[in-house]
């Protein structure tokens, strides 16, 4: 699923800024901390040594650790703790010198070349590689000897030769966003290109540029390390870290020590800029990727910080308030699922029979999709199953890795309602197919491809060979969801769950996509579980429909039964909005307010706050599902009177 820019701006606002989620992890949190222990010590080196770094005391020549000199001495006698940290000075200056050229040159044209395109993104490419096929030491040292002694010019240098790689790769990275609806509407909205480069799109890069900037600085520590060893840094007596190294091996054989106090905080440095790049990536992914699908555990963790709910009511015609699963394929019971803590799913119970087609409907943020992957042991956003079964073929499958993946693409398949998601772009149609074929059957090369071509014939795809060949690129929205449905197929599941698989077509498109679905469940026999928002979708495709509302159950029953008599006001109110039962000249009835979020369900019925026929009972204590007709169930405490009245809210 994809975040829109306002869900992911509103995920982002929530979420733990960037540096917190940096600290957080221990190896980032102690890089962090020793480079920032390192700039101060440096910067504040008159203050943390008494002894100036040129000061010598003969006395005390090669001399170990001591409580005068707290990391030895050198071959003069000079203070090492006190050379090391106004050294450091020159190593920080190298530092800031090369990154800001670096900066200023990479993401300045790795943004103008991504976004403007055209004569800008080929001579900022052609120069690019002309600067990567120069050997970058040689060029350093030929401007060393063309100034000598002069570091500011080597740095500056570096920097410039060393800008291609994260042009590159802010290129690459503008490209794709560039595409997004958001800078879309901001070009519409009349934004300057300067604006929505600065305020749009820099933005989402913000991540990238760290973690290149601190690899990058890692890079320049060494370089500039390598040239005072060689003696082209700073000039004796002028302390410098490679010219440090070069002094403690000159006498290694006679005051071992030295390379301690000199070499390991070079070490140090450059690993922490390394682990500190890594830590950043990681760190950033949580805020700006997809949300994250996680294997779940074996067993729950936690259970969803709410209090345990009160038995199901047994409804007024005495029959229980579950459904009859005794023949199921697929069984749901009580699942509860929570996401960072917050309950986002609550005791959802459903089940589909072989052969069957069950509608899981409501709006957005009612937790329909979430269902539907924790099925598949798939909980978004890291999340958890912390409480209820899924039962598959008889099989439990929450806490069961094994059990999963053996029932995925085999025993149950999904699409998604955003098709290129399923798809690799850098693999042919052809060979994402033959590579699920060969994961699910025993078979040779020759054999996965005749299968493909015969799964592309089954989804009416038109010259199945020659679409086989092409990338997911070069097809239409419409095809490229007739491909993900045919990747779905490869396994021969039993159960197909589609998450709005027609959502993202056009009108016409969704039309031959459910009559493709209809017509697939007629060949195979498989179940269908179809997750969508569209009553139409339903009473086309759909035996029973689960009707979810603030991650819980609100109605269950057959389609014909629903749409004729819903006994929960938020059906009604659903189907009453139904776009495909609107009159002309009349405005569409809507329902007033929004879902609920998590974290802010009521404690009484969660859809008392937008329902007409709310009272003091329907607030007073959670409304437990109630079964007050045959093969019907809702959670309403007005069951009866809407049963009696018609259901008219």
């Amino acid at each position: 699923m994809k975040l829109s820019p306002t869900v992911a701006a509103g995920k982002a606002a929530r979420s733990p800024g960037l540096i917190s989620r940096v600290l957080r992890r221990p190896a980032g949190a102690i890089s962090l901390g020793w480079l920032l222990l390192l700039t101060m010590a440096t910067l504040a080196a008159s203050a943390v040594s008494a002894h100036s770094p040129l000061d010598q005391d003969l006395s005390h020549v090669l001399a170990g650790p001591s409580g005068h000199h707290l990391l030895g001495t050198d071959n003069l006698g000079r203070d090492l703790l006190s050379r090391l940290l106004y050294g450091g000075r020159s190593t920080l200056l190298a530092v800031a010198e090369a990154l800001a050229v670096f900066l200023l040159i990479g993401v300045t044209s790795g943004l103008a070349a991504g976004f403007l395109g055209g004569w800008i993104d080929w001579l900022v490419t052609r120069s690019a590689e002309l600067l990567f096929a120069l050997p970058g030491i040689i060029i350093v040292l030929v401007v060393l000897s063309v100034f000598p002694g002069n570091l500011h010019a080597a740095m500056i240098t570096f920097g410039v030769l060393g800008s291609p790689g994260i042009t590159r790769v802010l290129r690459s990275q503008t490209l794709g966003i560039r595409e997004e609806l958001y800078v879309a509407a901001a070009q519409v909205a009349g934004l300057r290109r300067g604006q929505i480069m600065r305020r749009h799109i820099l933005p989402r890069l913000a991540s990238t540029v760290i973690v290149q900037s601190s690899l990058f600085a890692a890079v320049v520590v060494v370089i500039q390390a390598g040239l005072g060893f060689l003696g082209l840094g700073a000039q004796p007596p002028n302390p410098s870290w490679g010219g440090l190294v070069a002094d403690a091996s000159q006498n290694i054989d006679r005051a071992p020590w030295m390379l301690v106090p000199t070499g390991v905080p070079l070490v140090l440095t450059v690993m922490a800029l390394g682990i500190l790049g890594d830590a950043i990536r990681d760190a950033a992914t949580e805020n700006w990727s997809v949300p994250k699908l996680r294997e779940p555990e074996r067993r729950p963790k936690t259970r969803a910080a709410t209090a345990a709910p009160a038995p199901e009511r047994v409804g007024e015609t005495g029959r229980p308030a579950a459904p009859d699963d005794t023949d199921a394929l697929l069984t749901v019971r009580d699942l509860s699922i929570a996401i960072g803590g917050t309950p986002v799913v609550q005791r959802v119970s459903f089940h589909v029979c072989a052969g069957e087609t069950v509608g899981l409907v409501g709006e957005s943020g009612c937790g329909k999709s979430v269902t539907s992957l924790g099925i598949l042991g798939l909980v978004p956003g890291g999340g958890d199953i912390t409480d209820g079964q899924v039962i598959f073929n008889g099989a439990d499958l929450v806490g069961a890795p094994r059990a999963l993946e053996h029932v995925r693409g085999t025993g149950i398949a999904y699409v998604s309602q955003e098709p290129m998601v399923a798809l690799d772009p850098t693999f042919s149609v052809g060979d994402q197919l033959a590579e699920a074929v060969r994961r699910h059957q025993d078979c040779d090369r020759r054999a996965a491809r005749a299968r493909v071509v015969e799964l592309l014939r089954m989804v009416n795809i038109p010259d199945p060979a020659g679409v086989a060949k092409r990338y997911p690129h070069q097809l239409s929205g419409g095809m490229a969801q007739r491909v993900a449905i045919a990747l779905a197929l490869a396994g021969d599941p039993e159960l197909l769950i589609a998450d709005e698989p027609t959502t993202a077509l056009d009108v016409t498109v969704q039309a031959e996509i459910l009559t493709l679905l209809r017509t697939l469940q007629q060949q195979t026999g498989m179940a269908i579980l179809i997750v969508t928002h569209d009553w139409g979708v339903v009473a086309d495709l759909c035996h029973r429909s689960v009707v979810m509302y603030a991650g819980q159950v609100v109605e269950q029953a057959e389609v014909e039964q629903m749409f004729s008599r819903p006994l929960h006001p938020y059906t009604a109110g659903l189907l009453g909005a139904n776009p495909h039962l609107a009159r002309h000249g009349e405005p569409l009835p809507t329902i007033p307010g929004t879902v609920p979020a998590p974290g802010n369900w009521p404690t009484g019925c969660r859809f008392a706050a937008r329902c007409s026929l709310a009272d003091d009972t329907c607030t007073e204590r959670p409304v437990q599902l109630t079964a007050p007709a045959p093969d019907r169930l809702t959670r309403c405490v007005h069951d009866q009177q809407l049963l009696a009245e018609g259901s008219h809210p």
